[in-house]
């Protein structure tokens, strides 16, 4: 019925669908008449190759033909229709102004893609897609990744990929394809199309070098669609070791995550989809009967309720003596970690071929050595946390303490069998220490509020390389930048990729959890919280002390490191390790990374004893210009300058009181 009445509908407005095809055909025309009678192509040619003085008289001469010929075509055909009508009647000229009629909706027919500037790579095509490689060059040229005179080589010509188009080219010599990854949103403007559609990647390995770019163009947003449930909801039972589905690439690539052996780190400001992400990374750890959980819901929500079923310890709540809780909680593992190492130096060989647990030994029995997922959400609650706590007679805060032992675990825990997943809507620099942020080994950002942010959960420099998760959209929920430890479907020399997750809900979350429930109960591997057994943590607190080195993290002095003054701040954060390399960064870099106002950039620069200069730098095109900037010798004796009276101010507080 619905076809029968499409029929009817494309039936009816078929002659005014014609009709509008046959203007836009007297349009265009009309548009290819005058470039053609201006000499466009000639003019501009020789504009490009800057000989327009030396050309304008033929060009004049070229114009004044053209304009004749037109004349004389436009009197030819009047003739011709007179006689024509004279001699044969109206019937030929009605047959003649119907096939032009035909020739002339052709050519003004409608064309799929965008409105307004059409796509150069993009966008679904009725027949048979190719391009031509001419509009990759000036794409290229006017996203300034190349100069006006080089051009690109084609490696692999476009092929569909997916619901997309991908392509492979060489940059000119000198030209670096991350100089192209970092610019992906000046080639997707030059392309016409939205940066979420464009992807663009460093080809690595045998086959690749550092000029080498492959790029994949989606038809249309590829995270518009609605989420892809996960398929976990479908199996029975998982395997911790094998790295679990946590969601897609723009490509529909099925993205999975590694746990065992590293860690992660999940970041974004509120309602993004964080607890989703974390509970995706917690689902297939789940479904291993000989996984042991600790998890610590810091939000104080019901979102972690279902995995009380499991957990071998499990609390809620945000309140101080939670997070004496998981002081304890911690200390347990810390020795639990310790004792592991201790039994593993008196296996053999054969069992414990390195200091790492095997598969074989996370599910000995005997051996107690699980593989053992610490899961925290909200995990800023705790690392803020003022409550004084004494450890060896030395006084510090929770949070401290807390911050200390995470740090310890990250670093020693993995090869223990030790899984450690933080989640937290507070990525900034004060609130998850820089030591700890430094030994995650998986990273997951999803939008957040600016380039610092993202940096904090993605590392040092990432929005340099073209990694920001500030720049997602907030209709994009579960959209996420992911930077793996380990091999994921998009190769192991990707550095990191737009992830979109799969979508898991409360009613899927809870199936999951009373499906990791029962496999316990019929492994024999339920206990603690879930089994109702919550057993006091073994405490050392002084095995712990010496183990994560008391005597130098938690002694008398545990002041914090004076912070810099704004903007030298941003600008060092920006810099990340160039600090001690680079010798200049032109202003205009600093003010686009910074997102600042330049006058008043100036001045607060100036203010911390930092003038700017000029000095000559190589542009995007390879010539060699003088710009506006600053020395970074400059910024760097600021910095000092500025540690230097925040100490001297702390001293003299200390004197004071």
């Amino acid at each position: 019925m619905q076809a029968c009445k499409d029929a009817i509908a494309c039936v009816v407005k078929a002659p005014w669908r014609y009709v509008g095809a046959v203007v836009r055909g007297l349009v265009v025309g009309a548009r290819w008449w005058r470039n053609w009678v201006k000499v466009r192509d000639y003019r501009t040619a020789a504009e490009e190759s800057e000989k327009l003085a030396d050309k304008f008289t033929e060009i004049r001469e070229l114009a004044l033909f053209r304009w004749k010929v037109t004349g004389a075509v436009l009197a030819g055909s009047a003739l011709a229709v007179a006689v024509t009508g004279l001699v044969y009647g109206p019937a030929p000229l009605w047959i003649a102004g119907a096939v032009l009629s035909v020739a002339l909706a052709i050519l003004g027919r409608r064309k799929d893609g965008s409105p307004g500037r059409k796509p150069a790579l993009a966008g679904p095509r009725t027949l048979t897609w190719t391009m031509d490689p001419q509009i990759l060059v000036d794409a290229f040229r006017d996203a300034k990744l190349i100069g006006k005179d080089e051009t690109l080589r084609l490696v692999e010509r476009a092929t569909r990929v997916g619901d997309g188009w991908a392509i492979t080219v060489d940059l000119p010599a000198t030209r670096k394809a991350a100089d192209v990854v970092k610019n992906r949103d000046a080639l997707a403007s030059a392309l016409a199309v939205d940066e979420v559609q464009l992807i663009v990647e460093r080809v690595r390995g045998n086959g690749g070098h550092a000029g080498r770019v492959s790029m994949w163009v989606a038809d249309e947003d590829p995270y518009a669609s609605p989420p892809l449930p996960t398929p976990l909801l479908g199996v029975t039972k998982w395997d911790a070791w094998r790295p679990v589905p946590f969601g897609r690439d723009a490509r529909d690539r099925r993205i999975d995550l590694p746990l065992v052996w590293t860690s992660l780190l999940v970041g974004a400001i509120p309602r993004q989809g964080k607890t989703f992400a974390a509970r995706l990374a917690a689902s297939g750890l789940i479904l291993d009967a000989w996984v042991r959980l600790y998890v610590a819901d810091f939000k104080a929500g019901k979102d972690w309720d279902a995995a009380g079923h499991v957990a071998y310890r499990f609390m809620s709540g945000d309140e101080s003596d939670h997070v004496l809780t998981l002081v304890d909680w911690l200390v347990e593992l810390v020795g639990e970690v310790q004792g592991r190492y201790r039994r593993m130096r008196d296996l053999d060989d054969l069992t414990c071929p390195e200091s790492k647990v095997t598969t074989e030994m996370s599910r000995d029995s005997s051996l107690n050595m699980p593989i053992t997922a610490v899961f925290i959400d909200e995990v800023q609650v705790p690392l803020e946390d003022r409550t004084p706590v004494a450890v060896q007679g030395r006084k510090l805060t929770a949070g401290e303490y807390i911050g200390e032992l995470l740090t310890w675990l990250a670093k020693k825990g993995p090869a223990a069998g030790i899984v450690l997943v933080l989640a937290t809507q507070r990525p900034d620099s004060k609130t998850i220490p820089s030591g700890l942020r430094a030994v995650l080994g998986s990273r997951f950002a999803l939008r957040v509020m600016d380039w610092r942010d993202s940096n904090i959960v993605l590392g040092e420099q990432m929005n340099t390389r073209g990694y920001d998760s500030s720049r997602l959209l907030p209709s994009h929920k579960g959209v996420g930048i992911l930077r793996p430890d380990g091999d994921t479907a998009a190769g192991a020399d990707v550095l990191a990729m737009t992830v979109r997750t799969y979508y898991m809900p409360n009613e899927d979350w809870q199936a999951i959890c009373q499906q990791g429930r029962a496999l316990r109960e019929a492994a024999g591997t339920l206990a603690g919280h879930a089994s109702g057994q919550d057993t006091v943590p073994k405490l050392d607190h002084a095995a712990v002390a010496r183990a994560i080195g008391a005597s130098e993290s938690l002694g008398g002095d545990t002041t914090q490191p004076a912070e810099l003054p704004e903007p030298l701040a941003s600008v060092v954060s920006y810099l990340g390790d160039d600090v001690d390399s680079r010798a200049f960064v032109p202003t205009a870099e600093l003010v686009e990374a910074l997102e600042v106002e330049p006058t008043a950039f100036g001045r607060q620069m100036g203010e911390h004893g930092c003038s700017p200069t000029r000095e000559r730098v190589p542009g995007a095109d390879g010539e060699v210009r003088r710009v506006r900037g600053y020395l970074v010798a400059d910024v760097r004796a600021a910095v000092e300058r500025a540690l230097t009276a925040a100490e001297s101010r702390d001293a003299s507080d200390v004197y004071d009181s």
